[in-house]
Order: C-alpha cells, then sequence, then structure tokens
C-alpha cells in the first residue's frame, strides 16, 4: 500500500512543457524530477524487483550521485542507464521525437538474432509457399506430407481470421511444424485462437497478476469445426519472446505436441489493456514500464527464465550461412 500511495503522490507531481534537444541544456532540477519520478513509478509497480535481486534503493543512491556529480547532468542517458538496471526486454522511453528506445535486449534475444532465415526456410519445400490472406502466415506442405506454417506475430487479429484458413489446408498433413522464432509480442486472444484448434479437453490458462492482483481467467475451451490430433513440433529459440512465450507454454501441455530450439528470451512483464504501464514523466517524455507477472505452469515467471524446449538443439549464424537449418531439421525428422 506505501508504494501505491507513493505512485498516486507522484502523479500529482506539477509538469514541466518543454524540454531541449540536448541532454546539456536540460536544467539539473528536471533531470532530478524525471529520475525521481522513474524511480518511484518502478519501485511502486515492478513486480519483479525481489525476483531479480535488485537493490532499487541503492540504485536511488547511485544515480542521484551521478546528477550531483555534474552541473548539467545527461538527461535521457540517465534515465535510459537507470531503466536498464532492471534488465527487462520490455521495458522503454520515448526520446524527444517520440521514438521508442527499448532500453535492455536479453542476451537470448542477441545470440540467435541472426540463427534463423526465411529465405532458407523456404529452400526445403519443393513447391513455392503460400502467404495467409493478411500476408503474416507463410505456409506450405514440407515432402513426407509435412506442414508447415510460419506465424510472424500475434498482434492485430490476423490469427483469428486467418489460422482456420490455413489449419484446413494442411488438415491431412502426416505432422504440422508451427514455427514462432522471432521476437513476437501481442494479446492472448490470438494466440488462443491456435492453441484452441489443438486442444480435446478445456486446459487452464497461465496465472496472470496484473498489479499484484492474482486475475481469476475462465478455462480456454476447444475450438473450431474439428482438432488437430496428428503430432505437432513448435519451434523456437531466444527471438521467441513476449506472447511468443505464452505461445509456447500453453502447447507444451499439449500430449501431441514437442516444443524444439532453444530457450525462449524470457519476457513475462509486459502490459495489459486495462494498466497500460505507460508513465509520462514531469519533462513529458515517456516511459513504459510493465504491469503484468506471467507465470508458466510450474508457478514460476518466464522473465529472465524463459520456456525451455522439450528437445534443445542449438542454431548459430555460421550454421545458416552453411545452408543448414538444424532445428527445422530436427523437427522434419522427428514427423517422418
Amino acid at each position: 500500500m506505501i508504494r501505491l500511495r507513493y505512485l498516486l503522490y507522484f502523479l500529482l507531481i506539477l509538469s514541466f512543457t518543454s524540454c531541449n534537444k540536448d541532454d546539456e541544456e536540460v536544467n539539473k532540477e528536471l533531470v532530478f524530477n524525471d529520475f525521481d519520478y522513474a524511480w518511484h513509478v518502478v519501485d511502486s509497480i515492478y513486480p519483479y524487483l525481489e525476483f531479480k535481486k535488485i537493490d532499487w534503493d541503492s540504485i536511488y543512491v547511485v544515480y542521484y550521485a551521478r546528477i550531483q556529480a555534474t552541473e548539467n547532468p545527461p538527461h535521457l542517458s540517465l534515465i535510459q542507464d537507470m531503466l536498464a538496471e532492471l534488465k527487462d526486454g520490455h521495458v522503454y522511453y520515448r526520446d524527444y521525437d517520440g521514438k521508442m528506445i527499448y532500453v535492455y535486449v536479453p542476451e537470448r534475444i542477441l545470440k540467435d538474432e541472426d540463427a534463423v532465415s526465411l529465405e532458407l526456410i523456404r529452400s526445403y519445400f519443393q513447391v513455392e509457399t503460400k502467404l495467409s490472406q493478411s500476408g503474416k502466415i507463410e505456409y506450405e506442405i514440407l515432402p513426407d506430407n509435412i506442414g508447415y506454417a510460419y506465424l510472424s506475430d500475434f498482434s492485430e487479429e490476423y490469427l483469428m481470421d486467418d489460422f482456420p484458413d490455413v489449419l484446413h489446408y494442411l488438415r491431412n498433413t502426416s505432422g504440422i511444424i508451427l514455427d514462432i522464432r522471432h521476437k513476437q509480442g501481442g494479446r492472448d486472444r490470438n494466440i488462443e485462437a491456435v492453441v484452441s484448434r489443438f486442444m480435446e479437453v478445456p486446459m487452464d490458462r497461465t496465472d496472470f497478476y496484473l498489479l499484484g492482483e492474482l486475475l481469476p481467467l475462465p478455462q480456454l475451451e476447444p475450438q473450431g469445426p474439428y482438432r488437430y490430433e496428428n503430432p505437432v513440433v513448435v519451434l523456437v529459440n531466444g527471438l521467441t519472446f513476449s506472447a511468443g512465450e505464452l505461445f509456447t507454454e500453453m502447447m507444451k501441455q499439449l500430449p501431441q505436441v514437442t516444443v524444439v530450439g532453444d530457450t525462449t528470451g524470457g519476457g513475462s512483464c509486459g502490459a495489459n489493456w486495462n494498466a497500460t504501464g505507460n508513465y509520462n514523466l514531469p519533462s513529458g517524455i515517456e516511459i513504459h514500464i510493465g504491469t503484468t507477472d506471467r507465470r508458466r505452469y510450474d508457478g514460476l515467471p518466464w522473465e529472465w527464465l524463459g520456456i525451455p524446449p522439450d528437445i534443445r538443439i542449438e542454431q548459430t549464424n555460421e550454421d545458416i550461412e552453411s545452408g543448414r537449418d538444424l532445428q527445422l531439421e530436427y523437427a522434419i525428422d522427428l514427423l517422418k
């Protein structure tokens, strides 16, 4: 309750109406007010300070000293550095031009950013791949009657609209590969539009805390005119992030599904429609701090930890350059 009172207090701080483009031109008082406000927002709402063993009080001392050490302390770089202490891939701020700047990129994302190639994936097909109506699902049937679909993200509504047609096209295959090896966010209903087509019985949703409160969520029900019952492989790597990780965790619970690849990026502290996580600093600069604490079925968050695959197959940029997608090849062999 004390932290909530802090937040309410700082939401009433008098706002400054303008800020200069050069850090050195921003007055020291404004830098301090932005720093102080941002620190208290994090202290009030961020769910993983204890989990990550971050001494947020000591962070205040360190950055207060940085401000006091110079007559013209840097503005945006100081805010960025402080928020980066959270080591959270969802945290960002908007600069003076409104550009979104993420303050931290998880190591697994960096490791795998060049470890998958759509161009290379297409070389495994004997025919040209198809695109869904929205252009966001690439799919076709591989040799040995193995279905394949590359889901580009879980945002907007395209999965709800496009996936039924894609699944219908792949319905008579001996197995399906769902490839989500890239950074992606999105909404639960788009995830569930896919997961529900592989379910035979209702499924509990993962625990979802919003601003520290556990939300009661109904079970997810099977959907569609039929469910796909043959084996399914979900391909993941470090670029699989946020909503992609929720999708992975839910699919892992299904008996016919095997998750192959590498551990996902580790980002479960996003935002929710009724608690967006966006806060305007006194200068007008906007910061985004996650308000949700999403959990795996083992009760742990996937923040930092990620979602481990059932079968770990490492893949590097060197593999891609040599013309091999080892993770895809393993999935194909598994479904033959």
